[in-house]
């Protein structure tokens, strides 16, 4: 099979479903490390974080493979979906799908939905109003997305939105993390549990940690 051909296959939508989700989580790393900055930080630390982040050159670059990353995830997700279920037409009762696989695993597509959606408006909210909104300055002369933040936190609405679509993040890395790592070949019996029980951990949490922010905040 040609490179060309393996890009287009089922086997390369998943290696590319796998190598960008993985690059994805990483992403999350770094995000909840500077998001925590609400609960035990300052306003000026936070500013100057989220201020880092949109200038410094490298974190640019690394914006744009960001930004590509989410988009061939959800697009070869998208498409995985749709030839999956192209392949199973007709659903049979005595296939049992409750014994042979995780709610996760057989909701992938809902979950991945769910946070392309909760994605868009959380970009619209923050992202689009850091780079080309007109918000206020702080004490220091920063872009003042601490108060911006808080303010939506605040909404009990937002706030419920987005401990929601943090339950179904975690759904979804959990399954999404040992997933990717079966796809790029680390799948033996002596490891695999590990890892599964590991993707689960780490899944629940950050999508945890990510959705006690807006608590918090709310509470407080």
């Amino acid at each position: 099979m040609s490179s060309q051909g393996l890009i287009k296959s089922s086997i390369g939508r998943k290696l590319w479903m796998a190598l960008t989700g993985l690059f994805l989580v990483l992403f999350l790393v770094v995000h909840l490390a500077g998001n925590l900055q609400l609960i035990y930080g300052t306003q000026e630390g936070f500013n100057e974080y989220s201020q880092f982040m949109t200038t410094f050159p490298l974190i640019k670059i690394t914006s744009y493979l960001l930004y590509a990353s989410i988009l061939l995830h959800a697009v070869d997700g998208f498409m995985l979906a749709r030839s999956n279920r192209a392949a199973r037409p007709v659903r049979y009762a005595m296939n049992k799908p409750g014994e042979n696989s995780s709610w996760a695993s057989r909701s992938m597509a809902l979950l991945g939905t769910i946070t392309l959606v909760f994605l868009i408006i959380h970009m619209k909210s923050f992202w689009y109003v850091m780079h080309f909104g007109n918000i206020p300055m702080d004490a220091n002369g920063m872009k003042d997305l601490y108060s911006i933040t808080i303010a939506a936190f605040e909404n009990p609405l937002y706030s419920l939105l987005y401990v929601i679509c943090m339950i179904a993040l975690g759904f979804h890395l959990s399954h999404g993390i040992q997933s990717a790592f079966q796809t790029l070949g680390l799948n033996h019996p002596g490891y695999t549990p590990g890892i599964k029980k590991f993707g689960s951990i780490f899944a629940w949490l950050m999508s945890g940690l990510f959705a006690l922010i807006p608590i918090w905040i709310y509470l407080t």
